[in-house]
């Protein structure tokens, strides 16, 4: 009877593992037809999304709901406007052009053989706006595809990361105030006269730091994040109305401050882990995107939970977004631009990587971060020109 009851156990566990390789089969079977007939869509992408892009659950998402199978390819902002946009232009695609461009010849989007792109998803609104227009010729600007379709896809605001004994004495100061456990910098202006007349952190209490006030950032003149930074200080200067006169008017200002900064890291990343490992003494305030808190709090639980009781996310009013907009150039490229769209996606990029979407990025829950952000950002200035950020660039150049 003992050995009955043995053998019919072991044979309840041999059809229970025949059973679960049955069901993964049939699980791996699925997803191998979910995956067949893929569409092709291929995307010139500007960079600070290129782990979202290549997120396993993203590309699940596009293949098994959307059939498409996206090749993304990276490009500089800048490049999109000057060079062709082929995928040659990137040492990609049909190799005997690649090799002919190599050699000095010149190609177009409309030669024959060249590798076209059905999409192009740019980091910096002022790039996606310029591009609709027509190539300045005079600039020797390359031919550009027509826009059937796009629009604002991924948002980050600007925000400015400080440390709590910081924040306390702007808040005395009448600078930062505390809204349903939300930081702001109510007084920007206040704020950037501390800076432009040399006030020192001693002069708000803060005796432990030394120098004068400053908020750190990349440089506006290599750095997309620096430059829309300044494009926001330009925004305040102007109170909002940024029109050729006042952005003269206001421009030897601006300079003074890009003076004052002294030293500028070139990249986000590089200034944002000198916040983290240099703390309050090394950088008291810096800007850079709210996406960068979210990004590190994901993808290094440990260091965060390090920090996340000294550091405090300060949000100007007004902010400026840093928007990636997508710019669909076929039919593949629409499809792919409505994909964007999905409600699964866009929590993917808010969990993971702190992309927010929607007009005023709050499609979503927040409070699940734990971290103290808004839900809804609804003071913000509006994208610059491109023509501005340029004379901005250009003036700061100048000695």
């Amino acid at each position: 009877m003992k050995n009955i009851k043995v053998w019919i156990g072991i044979g309840i566990f041999v059809l229970l593992v025949i059973a679960m390789v049955i069901i993964r089969n049939i699980q791996n079977n699925a997803g191998a037809l979910n995956f067949s007939n893929l569409t092709d869509v291929y995307v010139a992408t500007g960079g600070g999304k290129e782990d979202f892009l290549a997120d396993e659950e993203i590309q699940k998402i596009l293949k098994s709901k959307y059939k498409l199978n996206v090749i993304y390819d990276t490009w500089s902002n800048g490049k999109t406007i000057t060079q062709p946009l082929i995928r040659e232009s990137v040492k990609l695609g049909n190799s005997d052009i690649v090799s002919r461009i190599s050699k000095g010849e010149s190609f177009t989007i409309h030669s024959n053989g060249v590798s076209k792109y059905d999409a192009l998803f740019t980091s910096d609104q002022r790039f996606y706006d310029y591009y609709k227009l027509a190539p300045n010729k005079e600039k020797n600007e390359s031919d550009r595809y027509t826009v059937l379709e796009g629009g604002l896809t991924l948002n980050t605001p600007i925000v400015i990361y400080s440390w709590k004994k910081v924040v306390e004495a702007l808040i005395k100061e009448a600078i930062v105030t505390e809204i349903d456990g939300v930081y702001y910098i109510t007084d920007m202006p206040k704020l950037m006269n501390y800076i432009l007349s040399g006030k020192k952190w001693s002069d708000i209490g803060l005796k432990e730091l030394y120098g004068n006030i400053n908020v750190a950032s990349t440089d506006p003149v290599t750095s997309s994040p620096g430059a829309t930074y300044y494009g926001l200080l330009l925004s305040i200067l102007s109170e909002s109305q940024v029109t050729d006169s006042n952005v003269e008017k206001n421009l030897p200002k601006l300079k003074n401050f890009y003076i004052q900064s002294g030293y500028m890291n070139n990249t986000p990343a590089d200034l944002f882990e000198r916040y983290l490992k240099t703390g309050m003494g090394g950088e008291p305030m810096i800007v850079d995107y709210e996406k960068s808190m979210i990004n590190f709090k994901t993808n290094f639980p440990d260091g965060f939970e390090q920090v996340k009781d000294d550091i405090v996310i300060l949000y100007p009013t007004p902010t400026i977004w840093n928007s990636h907009c997508f710019a669909a150039f076929s039919e593949n490229g629409q499809k792919l631009y409505h994909a964007l769209q999905d409600k699964e996606i866009g929590q993917i990029a808010w969990e993971k990587y702190g992309f927010r979407t929607g007009v005023s990025g709050g499609s979503y829950d927040v409070s699940s971060m734990g971290i103290a952000v808004p839900q809804n950002i609804t003071s913000t200035v509006s994208s610059l020109k491109m023509n501005t950020y340029n004379r901005i660039i250009e003036y700061l150049k100048e000695s």
